[in-house]
């Protein structure tokens, strides 16, 4: 069966998960975002097949979420590199991580311990924030309806 496509939606996050959703691909930004650059070191690291790996850098690359660079070591050689819009995905990243390490920790039960380069310390949960960098949840947000401005569509 094929898989559905999302192009079309009005669907913010449909559209996203068209570039970036299923797991595979989300785990090589995260790869990508750790510095990894080459076929065979995001292949070692992942323990990814072959094909699915090609496959996945493919459609990373015709996103527009890592470009594929040709450093011309011994031949023909190629690594992979974020683009601003995969660079993007870093608060993306974090927060999926952050919501992981509390609703499915690893057996160990230790969270990976993200810090602040310039300050060693750690980082906050990632939060959606009001105009005043005030915190919101979900019962707090809306979203406007195009044909009748003055409703609110609640998200809880």
């Amino acid at each position: 069966m094929a898989r559905k496509r999302f192009d079309d939606s009005n669907c913010s996050v449909a559209r996203a998960l068209n570039e970036v959703g299923d797991w595979w691909s989300l785990l090589i930004v995260l790869h990508a975002m750790y510095g990894t650059r080459r076929f065979v070191d995001f292949q070692q690291q992942l323990g990814i097949a072959k094909n699915i790996l090609g496959d996945r850098l493919t459609r990373l690359v015709d996103n527009d979420v890592l470009r594929k660079v040709d450093v011309g070591e011994h031949g023909s050689r190629f690594e992979y590199r974020l683009t601003e819009k995969g660079r993007d995905l870093f608060p993306v990243v974090i927060a999926l991580r952050q919501w992981g390490d509390k609703w499915n920790p690893a057996p160990e039960g230790t969270p990976l311990d993200l810090r602040d380069r310039a300050s060693g310390r750690s980082i906050q949960p990632v939060g959606v924030q009001d105009a005043d960098g005030n915190p919101l949840s979900i019962r707090d947000v809306f979203v406007p309806e195009e044909s009748t401005p003055d409703s609110k569509k609640s998200l809880a």
